[in-house]
């Protein structure tokens, strides 16, 4: 063999070997980075690359931040998990499956409605508790989820004068399970027709939910807050807010405990609103409730933009996912902001355009353990089948070589 074309017959072999090894090592050449982990939010996240992998492929761990966007070569909303070392994977997630929790210690992903659970250090994914569960909350200490359980009739029923036999509707249960053991306990938290969202006390004791009492309620879309005692206590006190106040979300328990946010707007109802662009204008605020008696207590907080959840506290001042206010959602910027009496919002965390849904695991929450650096996603974090797209014609190359030259060398 001429001692030209040994080095290049060497080098693709071992550019397409590299890029073999590449696709089956998880870590290697996948955005992986020597540095210890950062406990901490990122302070803005990037959209994926098109064959960036995912959790399956190459785990990324502990995830700092989930949010969910279309701009994925999946084209449809789709996870992506931003690990605490800085790597972006993807989480498919099934057609108009709606998106889950993170575990407080951003080890698990909760599928709702499957009875999964995803684990972010190995890829995993296996089932461990009932299906059709529409989990609300993971309880602070991470070992159980308050869901709500529908009750339904799937069918109703008609009689000979096609009169309807049964009222398919029936109230939903609220109760706790947990996801390793497949254990559940319903809660006596008063009736409910639906439960729309919910808050566990800071220690764990108590849990605030909301939902519309009954059928009526739930189409007008006016909401009950209970506070009660998951325990066996029982209701502790309930107001009814309306159709224009709810509870502010998973983080609406102030960390002292003595105060309940509300998330309020001012505008058009949904039912009643004309159109999109109707619903944008409405101005939102938060109000609070004390904790022990449910009466309004303090100022209200303006909030710019369209309110989606208060998540965290930092500072005594609340941080709330809000979104830009344009109707088209590709358009759309989603943040979190701490809002203070004090001044104007603080920007915590930014996401490209199109994105919705951020979920950051509890115990960053619980720290506002906010600010960190902007990890930017890896080209090299792909897809297997990308390193063997790469790696195929790098091998028919070496092989023409090796061929081409014994060729020249048996004449």
């Amino acid at each position: 063999m001429s001692m030209r074309r040994a080095p290049a017959i060497a080098t693709f072999v071992a550019a397409a070997a590299i890029i073999i090894v590449a696709a089956q090592t998880p870590g290697w050449l996948a955005g992986r980075r020597d540095a210890a982990p950062a406990e901490v939010v990122p302070s803005r996240v990037q959209d994926p690359w098109l064959w960036q992998a995912t959790v399956g492929q190459h785990p990324v761990g502990p995830a700092s931040m989930l949010f969910f966007t279309a701009n994925t070569r999946y084209f449809e909303s789709t996870g992506v998990v931003v690990g605490r070392d800085g790597g972006y994977r993807l989480l498919p997630i099934s057609l108009a499956e709606a998106p889950g929790l993170l575990s407080p210690d951003g080890q698990w992903y909760l599928r709702p409605g499957t009875g999964s659970l995803v684990d972010l250090r190995t890829g995993d994914e296996r089932r461990t508790h009932r299906p059709y569960l529409n989990p609300l909350a993971w309880s602070p200490d991470g070992r159980l989820v308050l869901a709500s359980k529908i009750n339904d009739d799937q069918v109703i029923t008609y009689g000979p004068d096609n009169q309807q036999l049964n009222d398919p509707s029936k109230p939903d249960d609220l109760l706790t399970f947990d996801p390793q053991a497949g254990t559940e306990r319903v809660l006596p938290v008063g009736t409910f027709a639906s439960h729309t969202s919910a808050a566990w006390s800071p220690d764990g004791s108590l849990l605030a939910v909301v939902g519309p009492p009954d059928p009526a309620a739930e189409i007008a879309e006016r909401g009950r807050l209970v506070v009660a005692d998951p325990a066996g206590g029982g209701v502790r006190w309930q107001v009814d807010l309306g159709e224009q106040r709810t509870l502010a979300g998973r983080g609406a328990w102030s960390p002292d405990g003595r105060r309940i946010a509300l998330l309020a707007y001012d505008g058009c109802a949904t039912l009643r609103c004309a159109d999109t662009a109707e619903m944008l204008r409405r101005s939102w605020r938060i109000e609070f409730l004390d904790a022990a008696t449910g009466k309004p207590v303090g100022d209200a907080l303006p909030v710019p933009g369209s309110a989606v959840e208060l998540v965290a506290w930092q500072n005594g001042d609340p941080v709330v996912e809000r979104q830009s206010p344009e109707a088209d959602h590709e358009k759309q910027r989603t943040v979190l902001a701490a809002i203070s009496a004090r001044g104007p919002e603080r920007v915590l965390l930014t996401a490209p355009s199109g994105v919705s849904d951020l979920e950051v695991p509890g115990d960053l929450l619980n720290r506002a353990a906010f600010g960190g650096p902007e990890p930017r996603p890896s080209p090299f974090a792909a897809a297997p089948w990308l390193y063997a797209a790469l790696a195929v014609p790098l091998v028919f190359v070496a092989l023409a070589l090796v061929r081409r030259q014994r060729r020249r060398t048996s004449q």
